[in-house]
């Protein structure tokens, strides 16, 4: 056993998906969440900014004794995870392995579909791992940017989520495609209306369930989960606007959480 809680961080509110996975997998477990709200989108950053964000909350999430991260960010996992796991002496998990094994195993043509944000498409970290598992599988990708801030001003199901879903995905009509990655973590608060515009003939991916499931096999190869004799007490924090993150997270987690505290991360 292992009482120590387990650090997830994402440059917004995308990584709550991840962490509403978490929470339904392991139930017992105590969650430290960091989002970066201040610097928000990491998807039109460089590899060298956002591995340097990454390692700023990598060092402030270790002062928390944390016993595993994870990285709640598909940016981040594509363009940072080797790095992180090298610099840093503590178990960390991307999003990216995880989907792209889902993915593989989901689809039924070979052809896959997937969306995510400029470096995340620009890195081909998701076709590299699907390639990997299947080399017959043929990929398709599109970079989303909007979908990100849509998610994190919460306009995930109106009327400017449906439109812009809808010229982005018109992409993958004549592509016959019949499984689609979600590759951002903020991307499954538009699940409803991506699911409407691309069809249900098409299967969703979200990597977020498939990161917890790995997280859950990691604790158990190490002994690692918590005794259940408290109920576990989660921690939010962020970089900026603590007010609309929680708004946010209330809905993405369907309860309310602890009040958000501000930190300044520059100093990590």
């Amino acid at each position: 056993m292992d009482q120590r809680p387990i650090g997830v961080f994402d440059s917004g509110v995308g990584g709550l998906t991840v962490v509403r996975e978490i929470m339904e997998q392991l139930p017992n477990e105590e969650i430290i969440y960091f989002g970066d709200t201040a610097r928000v989108p990491y998807g039109s950053k460089s590899k060298e900014t956002v591995t340097k964000y990454s390692k700023q909350i990598i060092r402030f999430l270790m002062t928390k004794n944390i016993k595993a991260i994870i990285i709640a960010c598909n940016t981040a996992s594509s363009n940072s995870l080797e790095e992180v796991q090298r610099t840093f002496d503590i178990p960390i998990i991307g999003v990216v392995e995880p989907g792209a094994v889902m993915a593989s195993r989901t689809t039924k043509n070979n052809r896959i579909g997937i969306i995510g944000t400029e470096a995340t498409i620009r890195s081909k970290s998701y076709e590299n791992a699907i390639k990997l598992h299947n080399k017959d599988i043929q990929t398709f990708s599109l970079s989303c940017p909007l979908f990100v801030p849509l998610a994190e001003e919460g306009w995930t199901n109106n009327e400017v989520a449906y439109l812009v879903a809808k010229k982005y995905l018109e992409h993958f009509h004549a592509k016959e495609i019949d499984t689609l990655v979600l590759g951002c973590t903020h991307y499954p608060l538009l699940k409803d209306v991506i699911q409407e515009v691309i069809g249900e003939n098409v299967c969703l991916i979200n990597p977020a369930l498939e990161v917890a499931k790995e997280l859950k096999e990691l604790l158990l190869l190490r002994d690692g989960l918590r005794h259940p004799s408290q109920s576990p007490r989660h921690s939010f924090y962020v970089s900026d606007n603590t007010t609309k993150f929680e708004q946010i997270a209330a809905i993405a987690l369907k309860k309310s959480i602890p009040h958000a505290i501000k930190i300044d991360i520059e100093r990590y």
